[in-house]
């Protein structure tokens, strides 16, 4: 895939990465992401991977700005409280890389229309904000065949990882599920929703580039990745730790079927 004068010019610092260069920059230019959610961890994750010259970013959420989102979700606007975030979000790409075409999805995500949208894209970044979505969204990407990155936010905590549930480890075993992480949400009301017990907004961009890095990893095809393992990250101590995980043969999705 041949780049453009000013895309060279744009692209300048990857293209001298030995680990990216030309071929990087041009899986790149080729992949469609889907980001599930344009909020606090959205927001970071369809900039920097508009200005990484991602191909096609598809961006789904039905809800509308509010002047609360401000605090932490910084791809918008004050003029664009009370509009959809698709929108909000499309402009604010358009502004930063004109080579990005950005696919508005101003739905809510649910087990409806959830592997089809999962499966018009390559990969799929995951930054909602409540479980029934998490799960619905983990285990599309099980079932079309697409890897998943996704986060988690607490109030001055949170986590990453990347799933790639529908390939085999190098131990022949299959990797793990969301569900081998995670094997069910919680209870309704176990976990308080950001409204009532607040996020710190600067640790919602850390996490989200941080997701779009691994994105970039994924596409691109350097570094080891975080499949196996989750990322934590303290923002009180500044502590980042690494727990690693495996596919667990009783999980719903891709377990062994149970004795008769």
């Amino acid at each position: 895939m041949t780049l453009a004068g000013d895309e060279l010019e744009r692209y300048a610092r990857h293209l001298v990465l030995r680990d990216v260069g030309g071929p990087g920059q041009g899986k790149l230019r080729a992949a469609r992401v889907l980001v599930v959610g344009a909020g606090g961890l959205g927001a970071p994750v369809i900039q920097y991977l508009a200005a990484a010259g991602v191909g096609v970013i598809g961006v789904v959420d039905d809800d509308v700005v509010s002047l609360s989102n401000l605090q932490r979700q910084v791809i918008h606007g004050t003029p664009d409280i009370g509009r959809l975030k698709v929108e909000s979000a499309a402009d604010a790409v358009a502004r930063l890389n004109p080579h990005v075409a950005v696919a508005r999805h101003p739905e809510r995500l649910d087990v409806r229309n959830v592997d089809a949208l999962v499966g018009a894209y390559d990969l799929v970044v995951d930054g909602s904000d409540n479980f029934d979505t998490r799960y619905a969204v983990s285990d599309a990407c099980f079932r079309v065949g697409r890897t998943l990155v996704t986060g988690a936010l607490g109030t001055f905590d949170a986590s990453l990882t990347t799933i790639r549930a529908h390939e085999r480890g190098p131990d022949g075993d299959p990797n793990p599920t969301y569900r081998c992480l995670f094997p069910a949400p919680p209870p309704p009301g176990a976990i308080p929703a950001c409204a009532e017990a607040g996020v710190l907004g600067a640790l919602t961009g850390v996490v989200g580039s941080m997701m779009a890095l691994e994105v970039i990893r994924e596409i691109v095809g350097f570094g080891e990745g975080l499949v196996g393992r989750l990322l934590m990250i303290d923002a009180r101590s500044m502590r980042f730790e690494t727990l690693s995980y495996a596919w667990d043969s009783e999980n719903p999705l891709s377990g062994r079927p149970a004795a008769p």
